[in-house]
């Protein structure tokens, strides 16, 4: 057995995968594989609205929110939302976090005007800001609402007085927010709601169709919406392999039933860390990611050693992003919470043996 913390694409639940097994060879008794129906027909008709159907369901989202399922994947969302939402004499606010907000700033900045509101890059992005002030003259505010690379997150979504975007790439449905007052959310689903090459978008229709500036149509948010999702040939597999994932997440009980298991699991892995001789957690403790752990050796010797016990242990994933180093385990909705007790005892064995 493998245990999985990679930060993403990320581990699938195991009914998830078995299930993507019958679809291959034969996709609902139709005799093709879900890789060659097309994305027109009846079948993949009734996959893709089912997988929107359970995303509204799943943040209890009202009748102005649409969901759409778009290629690219966050990165691409970087450019579509300024094109979508920023005219060139309008302003963005940010609050700059690390490197997914840097790529954001540079995006926006062709399209117009960018006010970083907060940062916390003087201490290598291991904070979330606090205490700034949103502009209520700027267009829209953006955030990104879990840090991968630095093991961070907005436990609290500040208060704004103009429309908040969201990158919600690696925390999307883990933990119960209120989706509805989000003008905009994005996210790759290759963390918490599928397989890499399917782009959720959650939009407000109300903010849309603001700007004087010509959109090309395929990135034009009202047209996918008019199109549900099918202007274009869209990531059949991926979408197939989002909607069994949001059918494994109902049946969990939803967002609210997998909260208080990502809070334990985070909780188990951070209480080892913090009594360890050898490791030390990267993000300060109020901040701390429920879904990213951070974490470096104290001595450098000490990172090649465990890495290569971990892996003897069949522990997969957890080298840390090449801008932190260290170490990084991912503790999505589909890490069972045997697994990060498993990854704790492995840790805590290596503790008990390296001098």
């Amino acid at each position: 057995m493998v245990y999985n913390f990679n930060a993403g694409p990320s581990h699938l639940p195991d009914e998830v995968t078995e299930e993507a097994k019958k679809g291959l060879s034969n996709f609902s008794n139709t005799g093709l594989s879900i890789l060659e129906i097309g994305h027109r027909t009846p079948a993949f008709s009734d996959v893709i609205e089912e997988a929107r159907q359970l995303m509204r369901d799943l943040m209890h989202l009202d009748s102005d929110h649409e969901v759409l399922f778009l290629h690219g994947g966050a990165t691409t969302q970087f450019m579509q939302v300024p094109m979508n939402l920023l005219d060139t004499n309008e302003t963005m606010a940010i609050a700059h976090t690390g490197v997914w907000s840097q790529k954001a700033i540079q995006e926006a900045e062709c399209f117009g005007k960018v006010q970083i509101t907060g940062s916390s890059e003087s201490e290598n992005f291991n904070f979330i800001p606090k205490g700034f002030t949103i502009p209520s003259d700027a267009k829209y505010f953006h955030l990104t609402t879990n840090n991968t690379i630095y093991g961070t997150e907005w436990h609290d979504i500040p208060v704004s007085p103009i429309p908040v975007v969201a990158d919600m790439s690696s925390d999307i449905l883990s933990c119960h927010r209120d989706f509805n007052s989000f003008a905009l959310i994005y996210a790759g689903a290759q963390k918490n709601a599928g397989a890499a090459g399917a782009t959720i978008v959650v939009v407000d229709k109300k903010i849309l169709g603001t700007i004087k500036r010509a959109i090309p149509p395929i990135m034009d948010y009202r047209d996918h919406i008019k199109a549900k999702s099918v202007l274009n040939t869209p990531p059949v597999f991926a979408i197939y392999i989002s909607m069994l994932t949001l059918r494994w997440l109902k049946k969990q009980g939803g967002v609210k039933g997998v909260e208080p298991l990502n809070r334990e699991k985070a909780r188990l892995l951070y209480d080892a860390l913090d009594n360890s001789k050898h490791f030390k957690g990267t993000a300060k403790r109020e901040d701390r990611s429920f879904m990213n752990v951070s974490f470096v050796a104290k001595e450098p010797a000490v990172e090649k050693a465990f890495l290569d016990f971990a892996a003897q242990k069949n522990i997969y994933g957890i080298k840390g992003h090449r801008k932190v180093g260290g170490f990084r385990a991912s503790l999505y909705n589909a890490v069972s919470l045997d697994n990060v007790k498993y990854l704790v005892k492995v840790l805590q064995e290596f503790e008990s043996t390296y001098h």
